[in-house]
C-alpha cells in the first residue's frame, strides 16, 4: 500500500491519544475513515477534529472490542456501508499497574480481554474483508513492554507480549498463503497520553506516583508524532515499528545484553519506589 488516498480505515481506541491522532492524520492524507471507542465523548470530539481535515463523511460507533459478537456485527456492518475495508488498526488499549501477586483474576483478565483478545478478536472478524480489498493491511499496537519485561506489569506485558506474537505470525500465514495483506506490529514508548493516568492500579501501588514518573520521565513523543511514524511504517509495509527514541534504545539494549537486562530494570525499579 502506497497511499491511503481513498482507502477505507478502521481505527478502535480512537476517542483520545494514538487512535485520534491516527485517525486525524489518515483523513488528512485522504482515507475514508471507520472509528470505534468505548468512550462516545471522546469519540465525538475525534470526529469534530477529524471534519476539518477531510471532505469524506466519518463513521463512528461506540465498540466494546471485549464483545465478540457486537465486534463481528460491527465489522459486517462497515464493509456493508462503505464498501470494502482495506486498513485495520487495532489501537484499544489498557493498562494495569500493580505486582502479581496482588492482582485478581477478573483485573488480569480485563487487560487480556481488552489488549489481546480485542486484537484477536478485530483481525478475525475484518480479515476476510482486507482480502477482498486486493489491498489491505494489520496494524495492530503492541508496546515497548511487547519487547522488554517490567516489574508491576505483568498483566500489561503478558497481553502486549501475545499481541506482538499474533501478529508476527499472522504476518507469516498471510505471505504463505499470498493474501494480498500486510501486517505491522506497532511497538510505542512513552506517549503524552492520559493512559497512565486513566490506568487501573492494584495493591500497595500508588497510581499518582506512577502516572507522574510516567508522565514526567517517559513520555517524550507526541500522539502527532507516533501516528506519523506509524503511518509511515505501514505505507512502507514494515514488519514493525517501534515509535520513540526511547523505545528504540531500550529494545535495542535488551537484544545486546539478552536477559541480564532484568536485573537492571528490577534495581531501578526499586529505586523508583515511593
Amino acid at each position: 500500500m502506497k497511499t491511503l488516498d481513498g482507502k477505507v480505515v478502521v481505527i478502535t481506541g480512537a476517542g483520545s491519544g494514538i487512535g485520534r491522532a491516527l485517525a486525524v492524520r489518515a483523513a488528512q492524507q485522504g482515507a475514508v475513515l471507520a472509528i470505534s471507542d468505548w468512550d462516545e465523548v471522546g469519540l465525538v470530539e475525534t470526529a469534530q477534529q477529524v471534519q476539518t481535515s477531510t471532505h469524506h463523511p466519518v463513521r463512528t460507533d461506540k465498540v466494546d472490542v471485549r464483545d465478540r459478537a457486537a465486534v463481528a456485527a460491527y465489522a459486517a456492518s462497515v464493509r456493508a456501508e462503505l464498501g470494502r475495508v482495506n486498513v485495520l488498526v487495532n489501537n484499544a488499549g489498557v493498562a494495569l499497574h500493580g505486582d502479581f501477586e496482588e492482582t485478581t483474576y477478573e483485573d488480569f483478565e480485563w487487560v487480556m480481554d481488552v489488549d489481546f483478545w480485542g486484537v484477536v478478536q478485530g483481525t478475525k472478524e475484518f480479515l476476510p474483508h482486507l482480502i477482498e480489498s486486493g489491498d489491505g493491511h494489520v496494524v495492530n499496537v503492541s508496546s515497548l513492554f511487547g519487547l522488554l519485561g517490567m516489574p508491576g506489569q505483568t498483566a500489561y506485558n503478558s497481553a502486549k507480549f501475545a499481541a506482538r506474537g499474533f501478529t508476527e505470525a499472522l504476518r507469516q500465514e498471510m505471505i504463505l498463503a499470498k493474501h494480498p495483506v500486510q501486517v505491522t506490529c506497532v511497538h510505542p514508548g512513552g506517549i503524552k497520553t492520559a493512559i497512565a493516568r486513566n490506568s487501573r492500579v492494584t495493591g500497595s501501588h500508588d497510581q499518582t506516583h506512577v502516572a507522574r514518573h510516567f508522565d514526567t520521565k517517559m513520555a517524550r513523543t507526541t500522539p502527532e508524532r507516533a501516528a506519523e511514524i506509524i503511518l509511515d511504517g505501514v505505507l512502507a509495509d514494515k514488519p514493525r515499528v517501534v515509535v520513540g527514541a526511547d523505545a528504540k534504545l531500550l529494545d535495542l539494549f535488551v537484544r545486546v545484553v539478552g536477559a541480564r537486562y532484568q536485573r537492571v530494570f528490577t534495581l531501578a525499579a526499586r529505586r523508583l519506589a515511593p
